[in-house]
């Protein structure tokens, strides 16, 4: 979805994986990151630890271009 959208929008993207017992420890909590899954644009958590439908964050991208 990302590499998707991410050409639609001619924006650059990162995606960040570790594995699951990571993002489950203290260390990954003293980070202050948000829970995984989750999407983050700039330093605002759009949506974590849970999954976002495409259409949503669809339109959350276009809102947020649209203010630039």
């Amino acid at each position: 979805m990302l590499p998707r959208l991410g050409e639609k929008f001619d924006i650059d993207f990162e995606v960040i994986k570790r594995p699951r017992h990571e993002y489950q420890s203290l260390a990954y909590v003293d980070l202050g990151l948000p829970k995984a899954p989750a999407i983050m644009i700039g330093g605002d958590v759009i949506v974590e630890g849970r999954d976002i439908d495409e259409q949503e964050l669809e339109k959350i991208l276009r809102q947020r271009l649209a203010q630039k």
